[in-house]
């Protein structure tokens, strides 16, 4: 999981608050990306921090809702689950 943020936003640090008892629960790896390192990510993503993707795929813009990730959560234990019993 990536979270796209910038330095001193609130709702940058709301959405970590609501990822970071998931990220312990389930394991997974977050990466935090500054976007005021880098004019392009600025540019993509500026105004709708905060941003996370799961899988390279932007899941959540603004807001992380709790509901939804945590669907999002199951649905990829599910994935992965069928992905190593099939092979």
């Amino acid at each position: 999981m990536t979270i796209y943020s910038r330095a001193e936003c609130s709702c940058c640090e709301a959405a970590k608050a609501v990822i970071e008892p998931r990220r312990r629960r389930h394991g997974f790896r977050v990466e935090e990306v500054d976007i005021d390192t880098d004019p392009a990510l600025v540019e993509a993503h500026g105004a709708s921090v905060p941003v996370v993707a799961v899988d390279g795929k932007v899941r959540f813009r603004g807001k992380v809702e709790p509901v939804l990730l945590d669907r999002l959560l199951r649905a990829e234990a599910e994935r992965k689950s069928h992905q190593e019993r099939t092979r």
